[in-house]
């Protein structure tokens, strides 16, 4: 049973989420393009507003950035440019780490301007504030994860890793072994992860 749900949730579910992204992005676009705006509150807290937007987009980008080259990149590639695991982890988690902070500084901002600020809070969609908290919620579980990576110096969790993006990225389900047995934050980690791309095309992300 554990290994059925391990391959639904790491070896389909990215599918799932991936499929939903791209064409509910698309159809919205094609159908609703005038809903690809959000109701602007920029008058209210414009202080607030500058710093937690800054602060997030800049964090989130080479967050992104990271992941993308971390997690795609082929493990021969970093062994032929004498990259070690441990390196790259560490790398990892120390511009991950300050990118991190950066960016839940301000999703923090921008979450307690939205829920606290009752003229905010009233002009807000559910949406608005479902994804401010899902972001929130990824990036906790993303700089917890760094305590965990600390007591794995050896790369080899980070690895597995790898192999299971470049796995599911090639069309290959049966990547999903490759987390059997990684530490649970780093599979609730994804999970959320893959969700926010599952409701992206529905909320204001898009």
């Amino acid at each position: 049973m554990s290994e059925y749900i391990n391959s639904a949730l790491f070896g389909w579910y990215p599918y799932i989420c991936l499929t939903v992204f791209a064409l509910g992005s698309l159809i919205r676009f094609d159908r609703e393009q005038y809903t690809w705006k959000t109701g602007s509150s920029q008058l209210l807290r414009r202080r607030q507003l500058f710093w937690g937007s800054n602060l997030f987009h800049v964090g989130i980008l080479i967050i992104f950035g990271g992941h993308f080259v971390g997690l795609l990149t082929p493990v021969w590639v970093f062994d032929v440019l004498g990259i070690s695991h441990t390196f790259k982890q560490l790398l990892a988690m120390t511009v991950g780490g300050i990118a991190g902070v950066a960016c839940f500084v301000g999703i923090t901002l921008l979450a307690h301007r939205r829920l606290f600020d009752p003229r905010i809070r009233n002009t807000s969609s559910f949406s608005d504030i479902a994804i401010l908290l899902l972001l929130w919620a990824q990036l906790t579980l993303g700089l917890s994860s760094i305590f965990v990576s600390a007591h794995n110096l050896d790369g080899h969790e980070m690895v597995k890793l790898m192999t299971w993006a470049q796995g599911i990225v090639t069309a290959q389900p049966s990547a999903a072994v490759y987390l059997a047995d990684v530490h649970w934050i780093f599979k609730t980690h994804i999970l959320l992860g893959l969700t926010i791309f599952l409701v992206f095309p529905f909320t204001r992300l898009v």
